[in-house]
């Protein structure tokens, strides 16, 4: 009979201590309870690196719709893309998903053909807005066009970062030394890493030394406001002096794994391709920073968008350039290094481009846009139908959404970092349909979800109850585990605080009938513990909880 047991994750109200059961409950503790449960230990060393496109990209010349290739240049009759210019992306696809690649991605080709690529179509919310500014922050806090969710007063990375490890605060632990979040090249603080309480989660790097690297930590300067004022502009100013006291506290770390890393590929001499040539460093170095935050702009492309003569060059194509070159030298950087397994990239950008150019050799604010997943790790291939040209609003917008953005970060937070659904709510992406962007094996097993409270099931996997229990519970000095078995074996009997540390490990024999196991808990602080009993022939353990009271 195979005995296992599972942590259970359940939803918590806030992020004070709770009663489960009987038993104060610390929330969030479950993390590193998921390593005694699980090999879950590959979760520590996962970044997920975002790529802001400020401006509004163009998705229709990113993506030139194949299928629809007449009315594509019918609405685009100046500036669309030559049908023997465009890089026909997946010719083993249906139809209606055959795309054609921009001219001048064909880094992105050679990524996509080595299955290191999933393109997203049709990418939008709710009621979208068409200002930059507005549609910017609607992206970064995790909101839309809905008066409910139009001025949601946080960012969505740091609402996830603070629910995933609410223990880092703004200060390195043992169990996280690093900053949650990193962002490069901007010296402006992003709001997507905005908290309304711990602002201080993420540090700025900018500065761009001679080397190619963003190596210096930004700073504000100045000395801290005693007397900030009750308003949003008081809370930005908080949040500003907090991502500056983080900075002080994290800059040896930051440049001890600095130095610690190296890069073992070349890159262009960019801005973007230099911020990942960076972040590549300070992962190899040993950084454990989940969320990295690079951007780049110039995708406002109201006029000159492609040359009048060659529309496969022009502003657009040299964007395109930038971006899909700086991410093959990301990724092929990675994998020269050995550690393409740690990183997986998405890029987005605050809304489309209007499918109708604007006569200027140009086009207007849109809707709709595409992204792109990158990595060794992501599932390849084209995810949704190309973009319907034939269904276009009164305005000539893109309409009918296939993707909301929401989607795409939820699943990379669950699948790729690991976050459960009660990370999912506090973040705001709960209730959203996850899309298949993480390829297997690299999806994240469901034990090693983290994020919330832990209690304990009692259960074998076929349902019988187990047997293990303890008495007396509260123990005040000593205790008991029992256990009934039908057969004997070696095993490892551990004691772990909730946070995952462990206390104490002996070796134990099983056998047949009843086991009785003593736990010595005189020593040990008042609280909640776990007994975990591990069958050393084939890995799989079953656990109980201990209190300790005096």
């Amino acid at each position: 009979m195979k005995r296992r047991n599972f942590l259970k994750i359940l939803p918590a109200a806030g992020v004070s201590s709770f009663v489960v059961n009987g038993f104060a409950m610390k929330p969030f503790a479950n993390r590193n309870m998921a390593k005694i449960i699980g090999d879950c230990d590959h979760l520590q060393e996962r970044a997920l690196i975002l790529i802001q496109l400020k401006g509004g990209n163009d998705g229709v010349n990113t993506l030139v719709p194949i299928n629809q290739y007449d009315a594509y240049v019918n609405i685009r009759p100046t500036i669309h893309i030559q049908d023997n210019a465009y890089i026909d992306l997946d010719t083993t696809v249906k139809d209606s998903r055959r795309i054609g690649l921009h001219p001048a991605m064909t880094a992105v080709k050679d990524l996509y053909d080595r299955g290191w690529v999933n393109v997203i179509q049709g990418v939008g919310y709710e009621r979208p807005n068409q200002s930059h500014f507005k549609s910017t922050d609607l992206w970064l806090t995790g909101g839309d066009g809905t008066p409910e969710n139009f001025n949601v007063p946080s960012g969505w990375m740091g609402r996830s970062l603070q629910a995933l490890y609410p223990d880092v605060e703004g200060a390195p632990t043992p169990d996280m030394p690093d900053p949650l979040g990193i962002q490069v090249g901007d010296s402006n603080p992003s709001l997507g890493f905005h908290t309304q309480t711990e602002h201080n989660n993420a540090i700025n790097l900018t500065g761009q030394d001679p080397a190619g690297f963003y190596s210096l930590v930004q700073t504000i300067g100045g000395a801290p406001i005693m007397n900030v004022p009750d308003s949003e502009h008081g809370n930005e100013l908080e949040y500003i002096m907090a991502v500056e006291q983080s900075v002080n506290k994290y800059a040896q770390r930051i440049t001890d794994v600095f130095n610690a890393g190296s890069n073992a590929g070349s890159y262009p001499s960019t801005s973007l391709a230099n911020q990942l040539k960076t972040v590549a460093r300070l992962i190899r170095g040993g950084c454990k920073t989940k969320v990295y935050l690079c951007s780049t702009g110039g995708y406002d492309t109201h006029s000159a968008q492609v040359n009048s003569g060659d529309t496969s060059i022009g502003v657009h194509a040299d964007l395109l350039t930038v971006l899909s070159e700086a991410v093959k030298a990301f990724m092929d950087d990675l994998d020269n290094m050995g550690i393409a397994e740690k990183a997986i990239a998405c890029t987005f950008s605050e809304f489309g481009r209007s499918p109708v150019e604007n006569g200027s050799f140009g086009t207007d604010h849109g809707t709709l846009a595409p992204m792109f997943i990158f990595g060794k790790t992501a599932n390849p291939g084209i995810s949704g139908e190309n973009v319907n040209l034939g269904n276009l609003t009164n305005g000539n917008q893109l309409q009918g959404i296939q993707h909301d953005y929401r989607q795409i970060f939820a699943t990379l937070l669950q699948d790729w970092l690991g976050a459960n659904d009660w990370v999912l709510d506090q973040t705001m992406f709960e209730g959203f349909d996850k899309v298949p962007l993480v390829g297997l094996p690299y999806v994240v097993d469901p034990q090693c979800y983290y994020g919330g409270s832990i209690t304990i099931t009692d259960n074998y996997d076929d349902g019988m109850q187990q047997r293990l229990r303890v008495f007396p519970n509260p123990a005040r000095r000593s205790a008991e585990l029992f256990f009934e078995s039908a057969e004997a074996y070696p095993a490892r009997l551990s004691l772990h605080s909730m946070g995952g540390s462990l206390i104490s490990n002996e070796a134990v024999q099983v056998f047949p009938g009843n086991n009785t196991f003593p736990i010595e808990v005189f020593d040990m602080p008042p609280g909640m513990y776990i007994a975990r009993l591990e069958d050393i022939r084939t890995g799989s353990a079953m656990v109980t909880k201990i209190s300790v009271a005096r």
